[in-house]
Order: C-alpha cells, then sequence, then structure tokens
C-alpha cells in the first residue's frame, strides 16, 4: 500500500486508535499520580520541616528508582507481551500511589529497622514518603515502554509519532487535573485522602485494559492488519534471528542508534521533570502563591502542553509527504522543535511583569518538549524492529531518569544555597538556562551519531 494515496478510513477501520485512547487515559493516570505530591509539597514541606534539599532527596529518590526500572521494564514489556506488562506495571504504581497516604507510620517502620542496626536514620516523614515514592517509580517506569511497544504494533510509521503525541498529552491532562482536583481533595478530606482516591483510579483502566487490548491480528481486520504492517522492513537474511529470541543488552549497546536515544533522553527529560516536580514551589517562593492560587497558571501552562504534544506528533509528517523517509524528517522536526525552549531564557528578566510571563514562557518549553518526547521515542521504532522497542525504550528511559535526577539535585542545592543569600531568582535563572539549551545540545549529538535514517535488520 502507497503510503502517499488516500486512504478509505470507513473500509480500513479505526480500532488502531481506540488503542491509542486506552494509552492515553494509562497516561493521564500515570502523571495524575506522580504529580500529588508536588502539589503538596509547600503544606507538607510546612507540616514536616522539609528543606529545598529534603524534597529534592524525595523527588530524586523516584526519578533514580524510575530510571533504574525503565532498564527492567523494558525487559519485561518485551518478554511478557504488552497486554499482561502493562496491567502489572499499572497495579504497582497504583498501590504506590495510596502507599503515600501511609507514609508517617511506614517512615517509623524504616526508622526502626535502621535503628536496629545502629545506622542514623533520616527523619521518619521523609523516610516513608521515599520508600512510597520506590514503589511507584517500580510501576511507573512501565508506562512508556508499553505504550510505544503497543504504537509499534497497531500503527505504520507515518502515523506512529501522531498517536505517541496524542497518547503522550495524557500526561499534559493529568497535569491539568491535577491541580483542579487535588488541593479541592486535601483540603475537604486531608492530604492523605488526596493520595488515596487518585491513586485507585488506576484499578478502573485496568478493566478497559484487559478486555481491549490484545494483538493486532486478533482485534483489526484485515485491511486495518495490512495497512498497520505496509511499511515494515524484513529482517536481513544475512543474519538471521529467531523469533521472539532475547536480544542481549550488549547488543543493543553496539549500535549507534540506541546510544542518539540514550542521550537524547538524557539530556532532554530532567528539563520536563524540573517543570513537574517544581513549578508549584517556584510560584510560591517568587510570587507567594498557595495551592489555590496556582490552580489556574497550572492547568493554563499544561493546557498549552497539549497542543505541544498533539501538532509536535503530527508535525513529522510534513516532512514526510515532501518525499523525507520517516528517521529524517522526524529529526528535521525536531531541530525546529529544539528552538522554541530558548524563550524560557527571558522567564526570569521579564517575571517582574507578571508572574503570567513566566507561567506563559515556560508554557511554550514545556510545550515543546512534549513535542520533542513525541519524537524521540518515535526514533526507537522508526529504526529498531518490534521484539526490541520495549528495551531500548527502557535503556533511554533509564537515562531520562538519570537526567533527572541530576537536575533535581542540582536544582534543591541552588535553591537552597541562593535562597540562604536572599537571592532565589538566580538559583531559578540558572536551571531556567540549563532548560533552554539543552534541545539543541541533543539534538546535535542525535544527528552526529544518526546523520540518516538507518533500518536496523540484523536483530
Amino acid at each position: 500500500m502507497n503510503l502517499s494515496e488516500p486512504v478509505n478510513q470507513q473500509v480500513l477501520g479505526k480500532y488502531r486508535w481506540t488503542i491509542c485512547a486506552l494509552l492515553f487515559f494509562a497516561t493521564t493516570v500515570n502523571y495524575l499520580d506522580r504529580q500529588v505530591l508536588s502539589l503538596l509539597a509547600p503544606d507538607l514541606s510546612k507540616e514536616f520541616g522539609w528543606s529545598n534539599s529534603d524534597y529534592a532527596n524525595i523527588t530524586a529518590v523516584f526519578q533514580f528508582v524510575y530510571a533504574i526500572s525503565m532498564l527492567f521494564a523494558g525487559r519485561v514489556v518485551d518478554r511478557m507481551g504488552t497486554k499482561q506488562a502493562y496491567i502489572l506495571a499499572i497495579v504497582v504504581w497504583s498501590l504506590g500511589a495510596v502507599l503515600h497516604a501511609y507514609s508517617v507510620p511506614m517512615g517509623e517502620g524504616v526508622a526502626a529497622v535502621l535503628g536496629a542496626f545502629g545506622m542514623a536514620a533520616v527523619p521518619v516523614s521523609i523516610a516513608g514518603f521515599m520508600l512510597s515514592r520506590a514503589v511507584l517509580a517500580v510501576g511507573e517506569a512501565g508506562n512508556f515502554p508499553a505504550a510505544i511497544k503497543a504504537t509499534a504494533e497497531y500503527f505504520p510509521k507515518k502515523e506512529r509519532s501522531f498517536a505517541t503525541g496524542i497518547f503522550n498529552s495524557g500526561a499534559n491532562v493529568g497535569a491539568i487535573l491535577a491541580p483542579l482536583t487535588v488541593p479541592w481533595i486535601a483540603l475537604n478530606w486531608g492530604w492523605q485522602a488526596a493520595f488515596i482516591v487518585i491513586g485507585v483510579v488506576g484499578f478502573a483502566w485496568m478493566v478497559a485494559w484487559q478486555l481491549m487490548f490484545d494483538t493486532p491480528e486478533k482485534k483489526l481486520g484485515a485491511a486495518e492488519l495490512a495497512y498497520v504492517r505496509s511499511d515494515a522492513v524484513a529482517p536481513s537474511t544475512a543474519q538471521p534471528a529467531a523469533q521472539g529470541a532475547k536480544v542481549p543488552w550488549t547488543r543493543l549497546f553496539g549500535y549507534r542508534q540506541t546510544w542518539a536515544f540514550v542521550t537524547g533522553k538524557f539530556l532532554t527529560d530532567g528539563v520536563w521533570w524540573f517543570f513537574l516536580f517544581w513549578l508549584p514551589k517556584y510560584l510560591s517562593a517568587q510570587y507567594g502563591m498557595g495551592k489555590a492560587d496556582i490552580v489556574v497558571p497550572l492547568a493554563v501552562l499544561y493546557s498549552m502542553t497539549m497542543i505541544g504534544s498533539i501538532g509536535g506528533g503530527w508535525f513529522p509528517a510534513y516532512f514526510m509527504n515532501k518525499g523525507m523517509n520517516p528517521y529524517d524528517g522526524r529529526m528535521r522536526a525536531m531541530l525546529v522543535i529544539a528552538l522554541f525552549p530558548l524563550v524560557v531564557l527571558l522567564a526570569q528578566p521579564l517575571g517582574y511583569i507578571s508572574y503570567w510571563v513566566p507561567v506563559l514562557l515556560i508554557g511554550i518549553g514545556a510545550s515543546a518538549h512534549q513535542a520533542w518526547s513525541a519524537n524521540i521515542f518515535t526514533t526507537v521504532s522508526d529504526m529498531f524492529p518490534q521484539k526490541t522497542v520495549a528495551s531500548v525504550v527502557g535503556i533511554g528511559g533509564m537515562a531520562g531518569g538519570l537526567g533527572g535526577v541530576l537536575v533535581s539535585k542540582l536544582g534543591g542545592w541552588l535553591f537552597d544555597y541562593y535562597g540562604a543569600q536572599n537571592q532565589i531568582a538566580t538559583g531559578y535563572m540558572i536551571m531556567f538556562s540549563i532548560c533552554a539549551l539543552a534541545y539543541l545540545v541533543a539534538w546535535s549529538i542525535m544527528k552526529a551519531l544518526v546523520p540518516h535514517h538507518k533500518e536496523i535488520t540484523d536483530l
């Protein structure tokens, strides 16, 4: 089938978009669960006496465990299959979300165990939240490897970044819903209830996934299945590999395509983590805004990122329709996208005008990140066979998580250091500069590693 020819969607079928909707909902829940802590952080910091470094340590535990778990999550998804691996992931992360409500008694248990071994324990509240974040991170690490693998199974290459952009916009919807719901729940029923109520939502998705997802051969009609498989490249016969055979990590690390993805994730994921975890505290520190005050600014900002996610997913098709192959069209789009975060450099210099100035400028930068994310994920399925997609995504996800740990720790240290000198704005200026420049640096390295499309057919 020639992808440049118009396709009769009525004859073709649209079930693949039902799968995209399921992935969208899962990603929404994923980000709802991880966002609860950042919205309650100002009040929890006061209640438990946390410093910026204490909060950074709690968020860094999530990011570090998430990073390590991503490496194994990709392997688990490739070995278990998309359906069962996704169910396992959402069960674990939903339980982890609920555990936050019991962080203090859990922290007392952790302190008692450490004390029994003569080890100095961290404060009870910090220990409990660290443990809860670790469980949440283990489960949430499975979301993107499973979602990207499902997209590779259900969509042709031409549609993958658009489908990825749509389901990835669930992150933005989750980030919008969180400030609209979490403060209200916490105000009326207490902060523990906020973690519990949001945490149980994932189990509803699990039922729908169990009923509606299976392999494309079992769910798609003949015409739609042929369309999905229309641009697949047959494996090389020079080095045949058994279907479903395990591909060693060491072999995946031998490809420049892997390192391009890893580098791009390492240098840019921390930007999104920074915006996700630190924006409420930024608005509180710079403008004295409380929980109720930040609801509208955050809702506006994350609404902007939905446009970036979906529009960025569509953007490469513009170049592909002009004759570029998927990878080259994607990289051209990513170069344009990498220019937009530069506006974040103006967030602090112009912030005196109104808090809306940094909110809108950071919104543009965050929108660009989501557009970038929709495309960088899809570079993996552009070049790797389906049976290794989740593994490569997991490797890159680990790198992105480690980059996030570094950014979070750096932010915590800078804010405490400059805050003690009553110059907190300087700390934010440094962090915003890093966020603004990260994408151009990442794109340059990725392009140097893989100048042109080169599909891997010997795995």
